[in-house]
């Protein structure tokens, strides 16, 4: 069953959350992710994997012939790729990111390829009258890829003014 989309700040902005459970309620633009951002996300991690940063050491061992970006690099793209598809409203004191119930890597982010995430409003699970713990099922896609590079149920808890 395809998921209903919805107007991405009504997540914000509605008082009843509850009313969008199982529909898109963002979808991201493309986002290029090219050799420059894989090695920044090494130097910060001081995580040098060659398959990650060394293109003629994949080019000659990789299964995938360049490098591929880090699995927690795309996990940690969320939070940039829900604020491009749900801009934050004035009406929000503010967000947390909650964790995860369940985070897979279904497929490799090659290099220079372009990624986008799709949120579905899975649980809201309120708080009280100005707060609610939504699950967002984010699926992060590979453009011309078949498979995602992520599913993800993740829970944010959102706070309004």
């Amino acid at each position: 069953m395809m998921a209903k989309t919805t107007p991405a700040l009504s997540l914000f902005v509605t008082e009843r959350p509850e009313d969008l459970l199982g529909q898109i309620v963002g979808q991201s633009p493309w986002f290029r992710v090219d050799q420059e951002r894989i090695d920044n996300f090494a130097r910060n991690t001081n995580d040098w994997d060659h398959m990650h940063v060394d293109p003629e050491w994949c080019q000659q061992n990789s299964p995938f012939g360049k490098p591929i970006a880090f699995g927690f690099q795309t996990l940690s793209m969320l939070t940039y790729l829900l604020n491009e598809a749900i801009p934050r409203p004035d009406n929000q004191a503010y967000a947390l990111n909650y964790g995860f119930d369940r985070v897979r890597l279904i497929s490799p982010v090659m290099v220079d390829s372009e990624i986008r995430a799709t949120f579905v409003l899975k649980d809201v699970a309120r708080k009280n009258d100005k707060t609610t713990l939504n699950t967002l099922t984010t699926t992060v896609e590979v453009k011309d890829q078949v498979k995602p590079a992520l599913i993800a149920d993740w829970l944010i808890m959102m706070v309004r003014k």
